[in-house]
């Protein structure tokens, strides 16, 4: 499989990550019993948003310099094609441990703390799932038409939207870890596990970090693939997923006084992913310069959150 990725480039990114991961665990805190301010949670998604920028600037420096202008380009419109296209796509995700997070009652000094390993553990997964998915794509390239009719179904599935909120309760998992597992009826502070009586008890806070590991999982599945259809170089794929998913702890903060505002985000999410969708199970007939998908992203994108904007103005006012 073709890619951009050498030795010295991984390693290079791989340093930027931990890096970030050190500033991001150091830096962005609150005092204990606090709540995340809203000026905090934007001014670090600012941050994280303005490093995958630096980040693909950087890229495209030193690619111009090595394989050439015309290569630079495309590999870069690329990497920002997936960004924003997993960005977007992280947003779902975020509004799950929203409701995580309310069902079991988390306070913010926790959820804080179970967001950071919640993103380890998306960077450890994602970086599996990419590396399997890239070796697929390379030994059986027919896996992107099925890729793509995942996502057109998947697309169907956000444009038909909810008929009613998901019932944490009933997730298979949670039902799976309760009958097997001890579990304490209450928190025990930060603790995931404690000893009641020699033996050893599960704590809630505990099925909320596997609640939390397990919907990044499942959103991978819709992710991933959606990517491949924006470029097959690995490189490219794994660099804008772990950007994206860097922010997403203080993007968390930053939209969860904003859920309720963003009445149309499925339907542009929905009209992304058949977009991709169908541009890979179109790959044999039309290949489809990479600028226009990235500027269906970004069209989209921006209509569905003017759309949710004055949408949130009229129930206002309504309601006043």
């Amino acid at each position: 499989m073709e890619t951009i990725g050498t030795l010295g480039l991984y390693l290079a990114f791989f340093s930027i990550v931990a890096i970030m991961l050190i500033i991001d665990f150091l830096g962005f805190k609150q005092k204990q019993g606090q709540d995340v301010k809203i000026k905090t949670a934007a001014f670090w998604s600012i941050a994280w948003v303005s490093v995958a920028a630096l980040f693909g600037g950087g890229l495209w420096l030193y690619l111009q310099q090595t394989v050439g202008i015309t290569l630079a380009n495309t590999k870069v419109m690329e990497y920002f094609a997936g960004y924003l296209l997993e960005k977007s796509l992280a947003i779902d995700n975020v509004f799950v441990w929203l409701m995580i997070f309310a069902a079991f009652a988390i306070p913010p000094a926790l959820q804080r703390q179970l967001l950071l390993y919640g993103v380890l553990g998306a960077i450890v997964l994602r970086t599996i799932f990419i590396f399997i998915g890239a070796w697929f794509v390379q030994e059986f390239s027919w896996i992107l038409y099925i890729f793509g009719a995942f996502l057109v179904y998947t697309g169907f599935k956000f444009l038909k939207g909810q008929d009613e909120d998901p019932n944490i309760e009933e997730m298979p998992i949670l039902k799976f870890l309760r009958k097997h597992m001890r579990i304490t009826p209450t928190m025990h502070e930060n603790k995931f596990f404690v000893h009641q009586n020699g033996v050893l008890w599960a704590t809630p806070l505990f099925l909320v970090l596997i609640l939390v590991e397990a919907s990044d999982v499942i959103f991978a599945v819709d992710s991933i693939p959606a990517i491949f259809a924006v470029t097959s170089d690995p490189f490219i794929v794994l660099t804008a997923n772990l950007m994206a998913i860097l922010g997403l702890r203080a993007m968390f903060f930053l939209l969860s006084g904003a859920a309720a505002k963003m009445h149309y985000l499925p339907y542009g999410l929905g009209l992304i992913l058949l977009f991709i969708g169908f541009k890979m199970l179109m790959l044999d007939v039309f290949h489809m310069p990479i600028w226009i998908s990235l500027s269906f992203i970004i069209l989209v994108l921006a209509i569905t959150a003017w759309m949710s904007i004055q949408h949130s103005k009229r129930q206002h006012e309504t309601t006043l």
